[in-house]
């Protein structure tokens, strides 16, 4: 779009007379779609008995659970059925209350699907929609084992010998805003006094290690290999203190420039595990009070029973940097970096992972997807009735617009008012860069529309700031997709993509940011003709009520195609002008 040009060519456009208002959306609530998912999505099943979940396999790529039809036959997309509520999932009465006073009565359909597996120890894969209660799914279940822990502990007569610590649990999440989210959603479920159930802090940004022992530490991968590495008691105590780990967007985390770092803290982690359980087979009691290097020295007696991990150089999962903090303390000469990617077959698990995602594609071996599928085989999957599809609750716009109609649509499209019920109206308006976000900005001003500004170059002061002012005053909100994930503000009646997305995973996430929690939006895509082919496919995955995977980035052939259109387009051009010569 023109968005990607200087933002100066901005000053050369005459607006023209007021738009036309879009008529009102008539928020009607929409079926389910009847049409067969793929093997990936099997197909939507009622869950009897949540209460049961104890010594129950959930079967992988569940669904998350009943819908409830109201008295017209139309269905609920985002709660679970009447019978399926907090008390039926197994939660304790005090995480109940703090729940019904933090404002969530009722669990929704992933959070239903979610709290037995999670609750059940095994690793759990989250896969489901944006909007649909991803961080209470495993915030909550996380919870109440903490809780437990905790009463089990007063309970016990600990007159002689103090009572250990509860396990703390470790959230990794992308970015600090993200961190700060999670920290808040943590503490703010209270106990009847107001207090906290559980401590949650943040290791990100300027905040460094914690004092004390906190229940939960919401860190991003960086910043918490920043605290653990320099200071080796304090990796050693954490990693083996550690019993719930949890990957937030687990599809950026296992991608791309997180990946290495990703990747060595699930050694790290593994490697514990294993050597915590040869001790346990070897009768030791107290590995804490273990010596640096009993914790830290690999024991290759049995290495005729090791096997190498899943993570291949191959695969391009794991580089030399990735076993560098755990190698560092072995003796020299006692052993090679290859070993140390080498683990058990069979050794006794006492970690659990979680993985949580709105897009996580599975085609190709490099996707987040399938490296799960190959890291941990045995997770259970629970997906989103709803994943990689058309929310049904929101209605698309599409505009095609030129270098001489972009600017008024652009206008037009912001002046649409859809508040669905909500007391204050909220706009996003989402640019592919820094520059695009600063012309939005200065197109929307000199047409009268004041605006807030979010972007990566703010500081976090910066961000935050905007952040509350935009959910307490509401208004419009142009960013880029520094604020595509994750980031919860409620009641964004409209989204409008200024710039179209990249990738159709971008896209996703954009729209996700309205018709959350049961709430219907508005999406305004404008798109050029360059960006026609993505659209299309996008398009047509909607009106097929099919998933818009075969649109994500990483599918070879759909770059492929669009490459080469590409190149005829130019040809094409190029012959037109020489044609004129």
């Amino acid at each position: 779009m023109i968005l990607h040009r200087s933002s100066s060519m901005f000053h050369f456009y005459k607006l023209s007379s007021p738009p036309k208002l879009l008529s009102k959306f008539n928020a009607s609530s929409s079926c389910l779609s009847n049409s067969a998912p793929s093997s990936f999505y099997p197909l939507r099943v009622r869950f009897l008995g949540l209460n049961q979940w104890k010594g129950r396999p959930f079967r992988g790529f569940a669904a998350a659970a009943a819908v409830v039809s109201d008295k017209n036959g139309s269905s609920d997309t985002f709660f679970a059925d009447d019978n399926v509520t907090w008390k039926s999932l197994g939660l304790s009465d005090l995480l109940i209350r703090a729940l019904e006073n933090s404002g969530f009565g009722r669990p929704s359909i992933v959070q239903a699907a979610s709290v037995g597996p999670v609750l059940s120890g095994k690793d759990v894969v989250i896969a489901a929609e944006t909007g649909s209660g991803k961080t209470h799914s495993y915030l909550v279940p996380l919870i109440e084992k903490l809780c437990t822990a905790l009463g089990d502990s007063e309970n016990s007569n600990s007159d002689k010998e103090p009572t250990p610590p509860r396990a703390p649990s470790l959230v990794l999440c992308p970015n600090v805003v993200l961190c700060e989210q999670v920290v808040r959603m943590a503490n703010a479920l209270s106990a009847d006094n107001g207090e906290p159930l559980v401590r949650a802090v943040a290791v990100c940004g300027g905040q460094g290690w914690p004092i004390g022992k906190p229940d939960v530490i919401v860190s991003t991968p960086a910043a918490l290999l920043n605290n653990i590495d320099p200071k080796r008691r304090r990796r050693m105590e954490f990693v083996r203190g550690v019993k719930y780990v949890v990957f937030d967007e687990a599809d950026m985390l296992l991608c791309g420039s997180f990946q290495n770092q990703v990747i060595r803290l699930i050694n790290m982690f593994r490697f514990d595990e294993k050597q915590l359980s040869r001790m346990n087979e070897s009768g030791v009691e107290k590995p804490l009070e273990m010596d640096n290097s009993s914790l830290t020295q690999p024991d290759l007696q049995d290495e005729e029973n090791l096997q190498d991990e899943y993570i291949s150089d191959e695969g391009n999962f794991e580089g030399d940097s990735d076993v560098e903090g755990l190698t560092e303390e072995t003796k020299s000469g006692s052993i090679k970096k290859k070993d140390w990617r080498r683990v058990r077959k069979n050794y006794q698990r006492s970690k659990q992972y979680i993985f949580v995602a709105a897009t996580l594609p599975i085609n190709g071996k490099k996707t987040a997807g399938a490296v799960l599928k190959q890291m941990f085989p045995d997770v259970d999957w629970i997906s989103g009735n709803y994943l990689h599809f058309h929310n049904p609750r929101l209605k698309e716009k599409w505009i095609e617009v030129t270098v001489d109609t972009q600017v008024d649509a652009l206008i037009e499209a912001v002046k649409e008012r859809l508040e669905f019920g909500a007391e204050t109206s909220r706009t996003m308006v989402f640019a592919n860069t820094v520059d695009a976000v600063y012309a939005v900005t200065k197109i929307l001003k000199t047409a009268g529309i004041e605006c807030y500004c979010y972007h990566k170059d703010l500081s976090l002061e910066e961000r935050a700031k905007t952040l509350i002012n935009f959910q307490e005053k509401g208004g419009v909100f142009v960013c880029t997709d520094a604020a595509a994930r994750g980031i919860d503000i409620p009641n964004v009646s409209h989204v409008i993509q200024a710039d179209f997305a990249t990738s159709a995973v971008d896209f996703l996430h954009r729209v996700g940011r309205t018709a959350r929690a049961g709430q219907y939006g508005l999406v305004t895509c404008l798109y050029t003709e360059s960006n026609r082919d993505l659209v299309d496919t996008i398009r047509r995955a909607a009106k097929l009520g099919q998933p818009v995977e075969t649109a994500f980035s990483r599918k070879r052939s759909f770059r492929n195609k669009l490459k080469k259109r590409g190149s005829i387009k130019d040809r094409e051009t190029s012959t037109a002008e020489l044609t004129r010569v």
